[in-house]
């Protein structure tokens, strides 16, 4: 079994969040630590430590992130004018909680994807 992490722990209640959805397949909060005016989480309810571990089983799942994404972007009022979906993987790619998640980033010009000056 993989190991537990802090987003099983808000899947299951155990830490007080701002659940904004969940079902079966899927659960989106608020995050914590905001990187735009609309920043939300939205994780698979089974632990999949990256991206790099998604088999053909979690399709459902993932494909239930995209469209949870999209309903949660509409009612944030985002959806017309846009909006970012990131999913970060292992230490390179940016991730930080090893339990993969997509974030919905949105509610301002969110300028280049990479800043490409080094």
């Amino acid at each position: 079994m993989a190991e537990e992490t802090i987003f099983s722990k808000i899947i299951r209640r155990e830490i007080p969040t701002d659940i904004l959805y969940q079902d079966e397949l899927v659960t989106a909060f608020k995050d914590i630590n905001p990187q735009a005016p609309t920043h939300i989480l939205i994780i698979p309810n089974h632990l999949i430590p990256t991206c790099n571990d998604v088999k053909a089983s979690d399709e459902k799942a993932l494909g239930r992130m995209i469209t949870v994404a999209a309903k949660l972007a509409a009612e944030a009022g985002i959806a017309a004018e846009g909006y970012r979906l990131i999913m970060n993987c292992n230490q390179h790619g940016g991730q930080e909680v090893y339990h993969i998640h997509m974030h919905l980033l949105g509610g301002e010009a969110l300028g280049p994807m990479l800043n490409t000056c080094k």
